[in-house]
């Protein structure tokens, strides 16, 4: 072997030597499964932010929610509210009779507001709802304001209060009463009050209407 080619034989075997390099880690290969286990956390993630969400909405429905007035107490604002309306008889008497057609079907579940009057007077007279007094002075009442609102008749201002008050007198006459539980019992006594002695509800008065003069 010549100088020159154990020159080079040696220098090949340096450059081998120099392009030893370090031992790579091995790599890992993702399980086909993982996917699998991240959807599940995503969606387990997003059922929790939405069962969340939806309590927190119950609970803001439920604290803006406002107790429905009764019946009797809506019909008091309407009445009160129509006699704004007194320089005009007809507008007066619509709402005056809608005060009562609606007060009726809430208190009592009549058909009022649907019908007219000759249709409801027919529905009114089976019932045992009122006395006979109160359906008499109702259907007078009723009849009164279909001439205001249907035949152009134009009544002066105390004839609409005579109306007002005939409605008023119904809706005070009709209200629910509050009793005690207690009521009749003897004075005295070491009973302490306890949930029998909270005030119930009756079905109504029992005084008739006054007609209107």
């Amino acid at each position: 072997m010549t100088k020159a080619t154990q020159a080079v034989h040696t220098a090949s075997q340096v450059a081998a030597t120099n392009d030893i390099r370090d031992i790579v880690p091995p790599v890992v290969i993702p399980s086909g499964w993982a996917w699998l286990g991240w959807l599940l956390l995503g969606l387990a993630l997003g059922a929790t932010a939405f069962w969340l969400w939806r309590r927190w909405r119950r609970r803001q429905a439920a604290e803006s929610i406002v107790p429905p007035l009764p019946p009797h107490i809506r019909a008091r604002q309407r009445l009160q509210e129509a006699l704004a309306w007194l320089g005009q008889p007809r507008e007066f008497c619509i709402r005056v009779s809608d005060a009562v057609r609606h007060y009726l079907e809430e208190r009592f579940d009549f058909h009022a507001p649907e019908r007219t009057t000759e249709e409801f007077l027919v529905e009114l007279k089976d019932s045992a709802l009122l006395l006979p007094d109160q359906k008499e002075s109702l259907g007078d009442f009723l009849t009164r304001c279909d001439l205001v609102k249907f035949a152009r008749y134009e009544p002066a201002e105390p004839e609409l209060r005579d109306l007002h008050a005939a409605a008023l007198r119904l809706v005070e006459e009709t209200e629910p009463v509050a009793v005690s539980a207690t009521e009749g019992q003897p004075p005295g006594g070491d009973r302490q009050p306890g949930p029998a002695d909270r005030p119930v509800e009756t079905a109504t008065r029992q005084p008739t209407i006054a007609k209107p003069q």
